[in-house]
C-alpha cells in the first residue's frame, strides 16, 4: 500500500468499483480516460459481475484488463476498500471557466482554501448530493489527486462538471450571468435559514485557515453565516460549511417553493 507521505501526490489510479463506475458514466466534459483495468486474479469468482461488466465496457472502449496478483494491486493503492481492482487512467483536463461553461438559473459553488483531499472529496460528494450544477476551483486545486479524491467523494468528483478560474474573475463571470453571489462569513452576514436564496445562485465558500478575501466578500450580494444550535465560538470545515448551505439552498428551492 502507498505510503502515508506519498497520498497527496498527483495519483490516476482509480480504487474500486464506485469511483471506477463514476468514471465510466461521467459526461463528455469529463476527458479522463481508463488505460487499464488491474483485478486481482484471486478474486475472480467473486466479481464475476464486475469482471464482466468491466469486459464489455473494455471492447466498447479499448481499455486493457489484466490479472494479476494482490501484492501488485497493493503496491499501487492508497486505500484497502478497492476490492481488488484498480484503473489506471489518464489525467482529467480542468477546463477554464467561461461565460459558456454557466447554466441559466441553476447553483453552483467556488470552493478555495480547502486543506485535505479527503475533506475536498467529501465536500465534491456533498454538493453533487445537494444538486449543484458544477464546482468552481482556484488553479491551486486538489483534483491531481484523482484517486484520493475519487475514492473519498464515492466518485461524484468524476461526475461533476468542474472549472477552473480566480476567484474574482469568476463572480464577475457569475455576475454578468445575472447570479446571486454568496459569500460565507460572519461579519455583516444573514442567516441561511432566515433569508430566501432563489436561483441563480453562486456560493463562495473559503478554507478555514485564509478564509475568503475582503475582496471576494465585497463583491458578494450577501454574505450568509450557519446559525448554531448552541453558544460556540468555533468554524465548522469548509466541507461541513459547504454541505449545510448547500442542501439549504436546496431546500429553499426544491422543496419550499
Amino acid at each position: 500500500m502507498i505510503k502515508e507521505e506519498q497520498k497527496f501526490t498527483n495519483s490516476s489510479i482509480l480504487e474500486g468499483m464506485t469511483s471506477i463506475s463514476a468514471l465510466l458514466n461521467s459526461q463528455a466534459d469529463n476527458d479522463r480516460r481508463i488505460e487499464k483495468i488491474l483485478i486481482d486474479r484471486e478474486k475472480r469468482k467473486n466479481k464475476a459481475a464486475e469482471i464482466g461488466f468491466l469486459t464489455a465496457k473494455s471492447h466498447e472502449l479499448g481499455f486493457e484488463i489484466e490479472f494479476t496478483d494482490s501484492e501488485t494491486i497493493s503496491s499501487l493503492s492508497i486505500g484497502n476498500t478497492h476490492g481488488g481492482i484498480l484503473a489506471l487512467c489518464t489525467e482529467r483536463t480542468i477546463p477554464s471557466l467561461n461565460a459558456a461553461s454557466i447554466l441559466k438559473n441553476s447553483f453552483y459553488v467556488y470552493l478555495d482554501g480547502i486543506e485535505d483531499p479527503y475533506n475536498f472529496g467529501y465536500t465534491l460528494r456533498s454538493l453533487y448530493a445537494a444538486g449543484v450544477a458544477g464546482v468552481v476551483l482556484p488553479p491551486r486545486n486538489w483534483m491531481s489527486a484523482a484517486g484520493v479524491v475519487a475514492r473519498a467523494s464515492a466518485g461524484a468528483s468524476e461526475l461533476l462538471p468542474i472549472y477552473v478560474c480566480e476567484g474574482e474573475a469568476a463572480v464577475q463571470l457569475f455576475k454578468e450571468a445575472d447570479y446571486s453571489v454568496l459569500c460565507a462569513g460572519i461579519r455583516d452576514s444573514v442567516s441561511i435559514y432566515e433569508e430566501h436564496f432563489p436561483l441563480p445562485v453562486l456560493l463562495v465558500v473559503g478554507g478555514e485557515k485564509r478564509g475568503i478575501s475582503r475582496t471576494l466578500l465585497d463583491s458578494a450580494d450577501k454574505i450568509v453565516r450557519i446559525d448554531y444550535g448552541r453558544e460556540f465560538r468555533g468554524s465548522l470545515s469548509a466541507a461541513s460549511a459547504a454541505t449545510v448551505m448547500a442542501f439549504e439552498i436546496l431546500r429553499q428551492n426544491k422543496f419550499n417553493k
